[in-house]
């Protein structure tokens, strides 16, 4: 596996429970990692301080993906600092739990704040960004998606809908964008973050229990999914990674 020294890596929702898995496993491999965050700026600063030092230095940077114009500052400020961005990882997202079968509760506020962090989110950080990637000509988009995208099964309907988006796109960016720059998903099963430890034990329990591997997915695992991308599986291009333990054979 390739070093990532001198290579600056972008994370959108990086202070989040996968996102700072994803900036620590990227750090360690030497990349030079900014932390994007929407309101959590002063955790995403502490991820920043306990990351490994690498040649160019790590930042904390306001990120929130529904904002076009944020985003286009935030583009200005990464070239203004390091004048490159090799690698992005489109890691924010949201939803909320709402039965598939309850199609009141699931409201129009809902459904737009859903497709604009989990669809339109990815897609401005890429159109932000992608002119500062292109001029290494051997950059890398990650999006994390979810399984949710193929099992239809997940926190609620739009959630799912919105992640078969995500991969939808992953593969028409991956051709428009190459050949100087890769787009790829991470597709996780469920993931053992702060937000899944909340919820009902005999739930997390029940989840499990229907995974042939019989757990939850770690947040590195994630994580090294990414950076295997970046260091390895770099022939990769319009791909969805499912790193799931087997759950759609359950």
């Amino acid at each position: 596996m390739k070093s990532l020294a001198n290579r600056v890596a972008l994370v959108t929702g990086g202070a989040g429970g996968i996102g700072s898995a994803v900036c620590e496993e990227l750090a360690a491999f030497g990349a030079a990692v900014v932390v994007g965050y929407r309101n959590s700026r002063e955790p995403a600063e502490a991820l920043v301080a306990r990351l490994p030092q690498s040649s160019l230095p790590h930042a904390a940077l306001r990120a929130p993906v529904t904002d076009s114009v944020a985003l286009s500052e935030l583009a200005a400020e990464v070239d203004r600092r390091y004048g490159r961005c090799d690698i992005l990882v489109n890691c924010a997202g949201t939803t909320r739990f709402v039965p598939h079968a309850r199609l009141d509760e699931l409201d129009d506020a809902l459904i737009d704040e859903i497709l604009a962090t989990n669809v339109r989110g990815p897609f401005a950080a890429v159109r932000a960004l992608y002119p500062l990637m292109r001029r290494g000509g051997d950059a890398l988009v990650v999006n994390i998606s979810s399984i949710a995208a193929v099992t239809a099964m997940g926190s609620n309907v739009m959630y799912c809908a919105s992640k078969a988006a995500l991969d939808n796109m992953t593969k028409s960016l991956a051709r428009a964008l190459a050949p100087e720059i890769r787009v790829v998903s991470v597709s996780p099963g469920l993931v053992d973050t702060e937000f899944v430890r909340k919820m009902d034990q005999a739930w997390r329990d029940e989840q499990a229990a229907r995974t042939p591997l019989k757990r939850l997915a770690a947040p590195q695992e994630i994580a090294r999914a990414v950076v295997a991308m970046a260091t390895s599986l770099t022939f990769a291009t319009g791909v969805i990674i499912p790193i799931d333990g087997g759950r759609p054979l359950g």
